[in-house]
């Protein structure tokens, strides 16, 4: 049996903010037919996920295309790999049979083949199945190491967190009221600001749009300084916040989407600060962490069983509507995880 398999690919290597003109969708045929001997499986994808870093793997280069396999340069008319959540069509591997569930790495398409070792079996665990791209995917366990396994906070010590409304910022930001923290997000609206506080029980947010002096905004929601920054924006907010660290204050790089788009903004934090203050400062990736992963699943789904975390998740529907989603992340538009539903569960 053959079908026809709709994906999404770059028209050329982008440089800049990308534009939905970027993007188009192509398609191809294939059978859905596993060769004899062969260990792969094929897979119909039900959910992708939408993350700003891919915007690295779409230059023609980036430090990141070579730093991870996971980063690594996509060629125009390529399909493109990302997180997924996928159900098998037929399976080579005595594993996974038809109509399991799966996740892992598939594409921005509507059928993959994958190899056995590219994808786990998934349990929902009476969760939606987005949770799993989100707070119970990648997004949550980058959260979860980078802010107790990299920070390593402790009860009452002052956080801040950029794009706290963003897929990862948000879960940091709850982790840290949970571990008894205090917790100033910044948002790209007074909407986001709002979510923030009364929503997901920050203790103060701000709109860093209506900011001239980042420096001075800090010093404002930290008189007495921040000990742990978790960054996902670097740049002007990345100086500031070393200026206002504390004494051994702690730095989780986790992204710089101010940097992404921009050639010349740069993070230029002082060295003086950071040496003379003790200051560590660490970049990371969430799959750094897999082997967190039984135990970031456990507590987070406590939390969740709990009611004790909320869950932001924006969800757009149809393999179509992936070149607007992923371009509107550039501007803002998401709260919370960006996921693209492709086909009916």
């Amino acid at each position: 049996m053959e079908v026809a398999n709709r994906y999404v690919t770059i028209k050329t290597h982008i440089h800049g903010a990308p534009a939905e003109s970027n993007f188009e969708v192509q398609a191809e045929t294939v059978a859905l037919a596993i060769r004899p001997g062969s260990n792969d499986i094929i897979v119909r994808h039900l959910y992708a996920s939408i993350d700003p870093y891919q915007i690295n793997r779409m230059k023609s280069h980036s430090p990141s295309q070579k730093a991870a396999a996971t980063a690594s340069g996509i060629n125009p008319g390529e399909a493109i790999s990302a997180p997924g959540v996928a159900k098998v069509v037929v399976s080579g591997d005595p594993e996974f049979e038809k109509d399991d569930l799966v996740t892992g790495f598939i594409s921005w398409a509507e059928y993959s083949t994958v190899r056995a070792g590219d994808v786990r079996k998934l349990d929902p665990m009476g969760f939606p199945l987005t949770y799993h791209l989100g707070i119970l995917g990648l997004g949550g366990l980058t959260a979860y190491a980078g802010f107790f396994k990299l920070c390593k906070p402790m009860k009452g010590e002052k956080v801040f967190v950029s794009s706290a409304c963003g897929s990862v910022g948000n879960i940091v930001g709850q982790y840290a009221k949970l571990h008894d923290c205090y917790v100033v997000g910044s948002a790209g609206s007074n909407d986001k600001v709002a979510l923030l506080k009364e929503k997901l029980g920050f203790d103060d947010a701000f709109n860093y749009k209506e900011e001239t002096d980042y420096k001075s905004a800090l010093k404002r929601y930290f008189p007495d300084g921040i000990d742990i920054y978790f960054d996902n924006v670097g740049a002007e907010m990345l100086e500031a916040a070393v200026a206002n660290m504390n004494h051994f204050g702690r730095i989780a790089a986790c992204g710089i989407i101010s940097e992404y788009t921009a050639d010349g903004s740069r993070a230029a934090p002082s060295m003086l600060d950071v040496i003379y203050k003790r200051i560590k400062i660490q970049g990371f990736l969430g799959t750094d962490y897999l082997d967190l992963h039984s135990e970031f699943c456990s507590t987070t789904c406590d939390y969740l069983h709990r009611d004790k975390i909320r869950v932001l998740e924006d969800i757009s529907d149809g393999l179509d509507s992936i070149p607007s989603a992923f371009v509107g992340m550039f501007r803002g538009d998401n709260v919370g995880k960006k996921v693209v539903k492709i086909a009916e569960e």
